[in-house]
């Protein structure tokens, strides 16, 4: 069972709720532990799809790094690494049955025969839920340096791919307008939590759509929003209606399902849609069927479109130094969902199909070995 002892994090003013069972299982010498594929997901994805494993430490080859794996990021799109194998996709393969499971992950890199990276440097790529991973540095995002003075959390969450993607999916997508009306699915999640801040601060009326009171009273409360409704124990149309009198004009949607068609229905005149996820899709062995609203599009000359946060890779520094900025400032909180020890890692995903968690999702394995250093 999963114990909170929730603690502040000083920088920036963010919150880290910190997770464990049973404490950490101390990382040992001259062992990996790790995660195996063991069965692809049938219905909700849990420890039973999971084989813990004890391997020695992999060496480097030419072109290669070793990687101390410090911080792993859980995003709901993993379960598809977990559906999918393809030996000939360079880019994002899958996991092959009995491979290590892998995702986004803050790395030390402890060895290192690439020319781009050497011993010390705080990365972030791709990594497997293991102590140790060897890389090329290559895959659907590639490696990089964690930017200097950025604490490994942030670089996984506000500062990382999932601040990318509410950044982006509110600036470029959403194109908010002051006074307007954005709602939000999701909205306690990881890019939930931060898409709905940034529309607060651009100046328009937010209303966030989450299940259960504790993330209700945060998006009320740390984070400012207008209201937020409780999708477990109110009438998700009947609360729109009574908070959206006149409609909506931006939905971000990181849920799909009922929802969506909620929104559509309401949509003003020149409405935007962002489609950001579907985590009510993700789990579900055959295909839902689509929005039976999509023509309310036509009828209000409304635009829905998708985002991919690496679709805006080269503008990855213009977004990190504005969120930076509403950071420090304080107009913008990080709220993170913190579990420790690698041992709690097939655990830690279940709990975002759960809606367990509240803010972005994170596992911490180990400190960086260097002497006060973040970057």
């Amino acid at each position: 069972m999963l114990i909170r002892s929730g603690r502040d994090e000083p920088r920036y003013g963010g919150t880290v709720t910190a997770e464990s069972h049973g404490g950490q299982d101390p990382m040992p010498s001259g062992i990996n532990r790790r995660w195996l594929l063991e069965k692809r997901p049938e219905g909700p994805v849990g420890p039973h799809n999971f084989r813990w494993d004890r391997s020695s430490i992999p060496s480097p080859r030419e072109g290669q790094v070793l990687l101390r794996n410090l911080w792993l990021s859980f995003d709901p799109t993993q379960i598809f690494l977990m559906t999918y194998y393809s030996e000939t996709d360079q880019e994002s393969p899958g996991v092959p049955i009995g491979g290590a499971m892998r995702g986004l992950a803050v790395s030390e890199v402890l060895e290192s025969k690439h020319p781009g990276f050497r011993a010390g440097d705080l990365v972030h790529g791709y990594s497997g839920w293991e102590d140790y991973t060897v890389s090329n540095g290559r895959g659907y995002f590639p490696t990089t340096r964690v930017p200097p003075g950025i604490p490994p959390n942030l670089a996984l969450g506000t500062l990382g791919v999932t601040g990318m993607a509410a950044y982006f999916g509110v600036m470029d997508i959403a194109r908010p307008k002051k006074g307007e009306t954005f709602v939000i699915s999701g909205a306690a999640g990881g890019v939930g939590s931060i898409a709905s801040q940034l529309a607060k601060i651009h100046g328009l009326r937010v209303i966030g759509i989450a299940g259960g009171k504790e993330k209700c009273d945060w998006l009320v409360g740390p984070a400012g929003l207008d209201a937020a409704i409780d999708h477990r124990t109110e009438d998700v149309a009947a609360r729109l209606d009574a908070l959206c009198p006149e409609g909506i004009d931006i939905f971000f949607d990181n849920v799909g399902g009922p929802v969506l068609d909620h929104a559509l229905v309401r949509l003003r005149r020149n409405g935007r849609i962002v489609i950001c996820g579907g985590t009510s899709r993700y789990e579900a062995s055959t295909p839902p069927p689509g929005p039976a609203n999509y023509l309310y599009l036509s009828i209000m000359n409304g635009r829905m479109e998708g985002l991919l946060a690496r679709d805006y890779a080269d503008r990855f520094p213009e977004a990190i130094a504005a969120l930076q900025s509403w950071l420090r400032s304080g107009q913008l909180k990080s709220k993170e969902d913190v579990v420790v020890g690698l041992e709690n890692a097939p655990a830690t995903l279940a709990r975002l199909f759960t809606g367990a968690n509240v803010g972005k999702q994170l596992l911490k394995i180990a400190d960086p070995s260097g002497p006060g250093s973040f970057g």
